[in-house]
């Protein structure tokens, strides 16, 4: 009896572990194809991912490209768009040349026309215009020495006038403007930017401002072509000379 127990129990144990075998095997196998599932769907996501990187590096060259492209095509729109501005510029100037001499070309024939009205040769006429030439050239030289001449007078006059009392202030020309190029304020005199050309005379008067305020009243003690040195006339100094001030005629001529 003890004997069929035991048997019993054996088969009852062997029962259950052959159950519980069962069991683990079905977990096992769920486990096992729950790992593959996820293995799979790790590749499939590694494959999408190696795909995506593949694409979008693609995609950048393809970006890459075009932005140069586009690059090289607005350089050379740039550059085509200069020329043509370029050859806009030299047909309008082309053209002007071309409006000029055809002008100078109907002035010729008319002049020409002139010339065989006249009943002169081509050896005379050439030799009137030479002639002609030396005579303006002449002239043009004569009115030089003459403004020398009238500058030197003018010089003389205003010398002999400095031990004259009477004698009228010296006059410059009404519309004469300039500015101080250098001060000195130990020694008080200035370098203007006007001289003979600007018709300046020695000795002659001018009076320095700034923003329309009265600064200084000088006197001119030396005239060079393009620039003139003056010295501060005594209570004549309102205030500070600065480079930059502007300088008009104390005396302003009517003419």
């Amino acid at each position: 009896m003890l004997r069929i127990a035991l048997i019993v129990a054996i088969l009852a144990g062997l029962a259950v572990g052959t159950l519980n075998f069962v069991k683990v095997k079905e977990k096992v196998t769920t486990l096992q194809d729950n790992l593959k599932k996820q293995t799979d769907r790790a590749d499939g996501a590694e494959q999408a991912r190696d795909n995506f990187k593949r694409q979008l590096a693609a995609t950048n060259a393809v970006l890459t490209q075009t932005k140069a492209i586009l690059e090289t095509t607005s350089a050379e729109l740039a550059t085509a768009k200069t020329s043509l501005e370029k050859t806009t510029t030299e047909l309008a100037t082309t053209k002007t040349n071309l409006d000029k001499t055809s002008e100078e070309l109907k002035s010729t024939q008319q002049e020409l026309s002139s010339y065989k009205t006249t009943g002169l040769l081509p050896s005379q006429i050439i030799a009137i215009s030479k002639e002609h030439k030396k005579v303006q050239d002449a002239l043009a030289a004569s009115e030089v020495e003459n403004r020398i001449l009238v500058r030197k007078v003018r010089n003389l006059e205003n010398e002999l006038a400095r031990y004259d009392p009477t004698s009228p202030p010296i006059s410059l020309p009404a519309k004469l403007t300039g500015k101080v190029l250098v001060t000195d304020p130990k020694w008080n005199f200035v370098v203007l930017n006007v001289g003979e050309d600007q018709q300046v005379l020695k000795y002659a008067e001018l009076l320095i401002h700034r923003n329309g305020a009265l600064v200084a009243r000088v006197k001119v003690t030396s005239v060079q072509k393009d620039r003139c040195v003056a010295n501060v006339m005594p209570g004549g100094k309102l205030g500070d000379i600065l480079e930059g001030d502007q300088v008009i005629p104390a005396y302003p001529s009517s003419s």
